[in-house]
C-alpha cells in the first residue's frame, strides 16, 4: 500500500437521526446509517465486503464480476488503482463489447480495470468450476483472486460483521436493502441480543433466505443472529424501478437532505415506510436504515 494509506476508512460510519412525520407519528424513530461516508471511492458495504478480500489476495490481481452498471465492479476498479493492483471485470452482455462505455464502464476502465464481455448464458454458470476456469482463461485472468458478484463470500461477511457490531445499542431493528445478501449475514451476526435485522431484497425470486443462510454458514459454522426478509418491495426485479419509487425518493431528497440512490436504498427506505403504515414496530421502537451507497451517475440505473 501506498502512504498515507488510500484505504483508511471513516469509521464507525456515521449515525445521523432524521425527523419525519411518517414514522414520528406511530412512535418510531428513524435513523440513518451512513455507510455512504465512509470512504470517496470504496462506498458503504463495498469497503465492508472488499477490503477483506483484498487482504486475502495477498498482491494478486483482482477478478470479479457484475453487470453493465455494476456499483461492485466500480469499487473493485477503484481500490486497484488506490493500492496499485491490476483488475478485471467480468461483465454480463457480450453484445456491450462492440458499444461505446457507458459512464459505469468508463469509470471502471479509467480507474485500469480490464473488461471481459462474455454472453448470459455463461454468466448465469460462472460459479460453475469448469466455466469460472474458460472464463478466467479467455480473460488471462487465470492467476487472479476471484471476487464474486457483489462481493459476497465468507471473508465479505466477516468484514460486514462490524457493521452489526457498530450499532449494539443504537437501534431495535436495523433494516438493510439486499442484493447478494452479505451485508445482512454479516450484519445480522454483530447484533446484540434483543436486536434483529431486517433485509429488504431488490430481486425477486425468494432464494435469498436461503443464500444468506449459506453465507453464514461458511463465514460463522451456522445461522447466526435474528434476521428476516421481506421480499415485497424489489419493484419489479434487479434494475427496475417505477416512477412511484422515484417520486418517493425525490420526496425523501427534499424532506431530509440526502441523495437517495434509487436501486437499494429507495426501495428500502419506501419499505420501511410501508411497514411503519402497517403496524409493523411496536411504539416505542428505534430503527436503523443503512445507506449502503450513493447514486452515481445521477440518474443512471446500478447494478450488483
Amino acid at each position: 500500500m501506498t502512504s498515507p494509506d488510500p484505504l483508511v476508512p471513516r469509521l464507525p460510519s456515521p449515525l445521523q437521526e432524521v425527523g419525519d412525520d411518517r414514522f414520528e407519528r406511530y412512535g418510531l424513530r428513524l435513523l440513518l446509517k451512513r455507510d455512504d461516508l465512509i470512504h470517496t471511492h470504496l462506498i458503504g458495504n463495498k469497503w465492508r465486503k472488499l477490503v477483506p478480500n483484498i487482504e486475502a489476495a495477498k498482491g494478486r490481481p483482482l477478478a470479479t464480476f457484475g453487470g453493465a452498471y455494476s456499483n461492485h465492479l466500480r469499487a473493485t476498479a477503484a481500490a486497484g488503482r488506490l493500492l496499485r493492483l491490476p483488475t478485471v471485470g467480468v461483465v454480463r452482455g457480450e453484445e456491450l463489447a462492440d458499444r461505446p462505455l457507458n459512464p459505469s464502464l468508463a469509470r471502471c476502465a479509467a480507474d485500469g480495470m480490464r473488461l471481459h464481455f462474455v454472453d448470459r448464458s455463461t454468466y448465469r454458470r460462472k460459479t460453475e468450476p469448469e466455466t469460472l476456469a474458460a472464463i478466467l482463461r479467455a480473460a488471462g485472468a487465470e492467476e487472479a483472486y476471484v471476487v464474486p458478484e457483489g462481493g459476497s463470500n465468507g471473508a465479505a461477511v466477516q468484514g460486514c460483521r462490524a457493521l452489526g457490531e457498530e450499532l449494539r445499542g443504537h437501534a431495535d431493528v436495523v433494516a438493510v436493502a439486499c442484493g447478494t445478501g452479505g451485508t445482512l449475514a454479516g450484519l445480522a451476526a454483530g447484533l446484540t441480543a434483543g436486536q434483529r435485522a431486517l433485509g429488504v431484497p431488490v430481486l425477486r425470486g425468494g432464494f435469498l433466505e436461503r443464500d444468506i443462510q449459506a453465507l453464514q454458514e461458511r463465514a460463522f459454522g451456522g445461522r447466526t443472529g435474528s434476521w428476516s426478509l421481506d421480499e415485497r418491495f424489489h419493484f419489479g426485479g434487479y434494475a427496475r424501478t417505477t416512477p412511484e419509487l422515484h417520486g418517493f425518493a425525490q420526496d425523501f431528497e427534499d424532506r431530509h437532505g440526502l441523495p437517495v440512490e434509487r436501486l437499494y436504498v429507495a426501495k428500502l427506505l419506501y419499505g420501511l415506510v410501508a411497514l411503519a403504515d402497517e403496524g409493523a414496530f411496536p411504539r416505542g421502537t428505534t430503527i436503523a436504515a443503512v445507506v449502503t451507497g450513493r447514486p452515481f451517475p445521477q440518474g443512471q440505473p446500478a447494478s450488483r
